[in-house]
């Protein structure tokens, strides 16, 4: 079950940082012109999650255990994917939106499995 925790946060980390890139890339990101400072906290934050994903999920991996790395990175992609739904409903991209509930599920499960809660 670790290893496939592991995988996870790696996949969602690299994921979150390259849509990021794939969106500044293609210049998909209006809010650059609206309101910079915003997008931009809310980029720096979501590329810091990535990078926490990663780093735990390698730690994972090498290690064969657990730490509070693990904690902390499940705890900030816990906040993301409450708050970045927000966009894609207010789009109406209900798909977009149903898989952020289903990552926040899987999320809050495996930290929940990590304390032994289940």
């Amino acid at each position: 079950m670790k290893k496939i925790i592991a995988i996870y946060q790696i996949i969602i980390g690299l994921g979150m940082i390259g849509i990021w890139i794939l969106l500044f890339l293609s210049n998909q990101i209006p809010e650059i012109q609206t309101e910079l400072i915003r997008i931009t906290m809310h980029i720096l934050a979501e590329i810091t999650t990535g990078v926490l994903l990663i780093s735990s999920g390698v730690y994972i991996l090498t290690k064969k255990k657990f730490s509070s790395l693990f904690d902390i990175s499940s705890g900030s992609l816990i906040y993301t994917l409450i708050v970045s739904p927000r966009y894609y409903a207010q789009k109406g991209e209900w798909a977009v939106f149903a898989i952020f509930s289903a990552m926040l599920i899987i999320t809050v499960t495996m930290l929940l499995f990590r304390k032994k809660i289940i």
